[in-house]
């Protein structure tokens, strides 16, 4: 399974409809948690989602919003007894936030939690692919993150019929690249990877559109309308309008827009703003929303 749930959709402020940020994504066995805000670990349960199968957290920025979920969270990783490590990735610019965070209460400590501070060049293999770290423009050090899987190649039954290749030698020939005077790609096609996107408060750069080309799901922050235009640029923010011209410009497949400011009570004019500039698959988040990434090309 392959899909995203919203945790928390509201930018600085949570509202009576909105939490504070939380976006968990479930790719195959690799489950990533981002930007925990305060009240994830509760909101996890009204999602009906355990953190058992946590595998990473990757924290954009320490805005409270962003990061003051991540003790509770990593406590309830201890209460439940995870089994495995547990990835944290963080600016690394911001260790003594993610310090006083990972010890900000007295608890039964058991958990193998594994601190991952990104910096310039950060990249990291998962079993779901590659996952990078940008930097962003915001008033704090904000890193966005990709996660982007490997091609590989699927192979024509057709195409093996005719080389008489059938059985355990269809493995080994995926396995080897060749079997015989017979190379994979002869009998094969490409079969290409998905991949991810998540930008949150960041004023528009070039990162923003390094991270998004091509993507099948971008996830991405739309704090304002078009209104506010020069208040988003002075505090390092997006507006729904700016960040649908970005999914346009890079080929995003389907489009998320969250981290709303409480100041607008009307989710659809975002939806009406950004339809102006992106004509595929918009979703306006809502809080335990499921958004399925894409079925693969």
């Amino acid at each position: 399974m392959r899909e995203l749930v919203a945790l928390g959709t509201a930018s600085q402020v949570p509202t009576r409809h909105r939490n504070h940020n939380g976006y968990l994504l479930r790719w195959d066995d690799e489950v990533i948690l981002f930007d925990p805000g305060e009240g994830t670990q509760r909101q996890l349960l009204m999602a009906g989602l355990p953190v058992t199968p946590l595998r990473r957290i990757c924290i954009t920025h320490f805005h409270g919003d962003h990061s003051l979920g991540l003790p509770g969270v990593l406590q309830r990783i201890s209460l439940d007894r995870v089994p495995h490590p547990v990835h944290v990735h963080y600016p690394a610019g911001g260790q003594e936030f993610y310090d006083r965070l990972r010890h900000a209460t007295s608890y039964w400590d058991n958990a193998d939690i594994v601190p991952g501070p990104v910096g310039a060049g950060f990249a990291v293999e998962t079993p779901a692919g590659r996952l990078t770290a940008l930097p962003l423009r915001h008033s704090i050090e904000t890193y966005g993150y990709r996660l982007a899987e490997p091609d590989s190649r699927r192979m024509v039954p057709a195409l093996l019929a005719e080389r008489g290749i059938s059985g355990p030698a269809v493995g080994e020939l995926l396995r080897a690249g060749r079997l015989g005077d017979v190379a994979l790609e002869e009998v094969s096609v490409v079969r290409p990877g998905q991949s991810f996107a998540f930008v949150m408060d960041t004023g528009l750069c070039d990162s923003v559109f390094a991270l998004a080309d091509g993507v099948d799901l971008l996830v991405i922050e739309s704090t304002f309308l078009a209104e506010d235009t020069e208040l988003a640029a002075q505090v390092g923010h997006l507006t729904a309008g700016q960040a649908a011209a970005v999914a346009r410009e890079c080929g995003v497949r389907k489009l998320v827009l969250t981290h709303f400011s409480q100041r607008y009570p009307e989710p659809d004019r975002f939806l009406e703003e950004a339809r102006k500039e992106f004509d595929g698959p918009i979703v306006i988040a809502e809080d335990l929303m499921r958004v399925p990434v894409p079925p693969r090309r």
